[in-house]
């Protein structure tokens, strides 16, 4: 009888599945960005190159994969909006890194696409903020930053008021990124930052990281 083969050791098994999955993320990525998320699974096929039941070894269906692709490009470029450095020490801090969003296009164009394809649903946004951002905003509150009282529902408002803004730039183009910080100044409000210390963290320029 031949040899039976030995099983892939577990940790070469488990590089060859998160390599399969990241060559996929990143062709759902590319369809986001080119056709957005009405794509099918099978412009997504063509795209990294396997068939359609490939994908579906990695993913229930075309919306898992497509909010995995977000995901991960949102986690991305918030890593590098921070610039190595922790993010959420301070109120400034996190409105630099909200700020930088207005200016993707020159800086992360394939995120400015995808965005600019999703946004007519803004939900995505809304979640990244009241959700996995909510520590970000308690973190900010507990060091009385921004209004304690009332956080969910000021929190809420914020979200909504950042994917409007985000549309605005990035999507109808009504705003241009200058007009979209002042935006986001008056949106400050909703959480009881005085005027004066709005003032200061606006005057002063973004500073971007040189590598993305």
């Amino acid at each position: 009888m031949p040899a039976k083969k030995k099983a892939a050791a577990p940790s070469r098994q488990a590089a060859y599945t998160a390599r399969n999955r990241a060559n996929l993320v990143s062709a759902a990525q590319r369809v986001l960005a080119e056709i957005g998320p009405q794509a099918t699974i099978e412009q997504v096929s063509e795209i990294a190159q396997v068939s359609p039941t490939t994908i579906y070894k990695y993913f229930p269906n075309k919306e898992a994969l497509f909010s995995e692709a977000m995901a991960v490009i949102w986690q991305d470029w918030v890593a590098w909006s921070y610039n190595g450095e922790a993010p959420a020490q301070n109120l400034e801090s996190v409105l630099s890194s909200a700020r930088k969003l207005f200016w993707i296009k020159q800086t992360h164009p394939l995120f400015a696409r995808i965005l600019h394809n999703t946004l007519y649903n803004p939900n995505f946004v809304i979640q990244a903020v009241s959700g996995p951002g909510r520590t970000t905003f308690q973190k900010l509150a507990a060091q009385g930053e921004i209004a304690k009282d009332d956080f969910d529902k000021r929190l809420l408002i914020y979200a909504y008021s950042l994917a409007g803004i985000l549309t605005a730039v990035h999507v109808t183009e009504t705003l241009s990124p200058t007009d979209a910080e002042k935006s986001l100044a008056y949106a400050l409000k909703i959480f009881d930052v005085s005027e004066a210390k709005v003032n200061k963290i606006f005057a002063k320029k973004i500073e971007f990281p040189t590598t993305k």
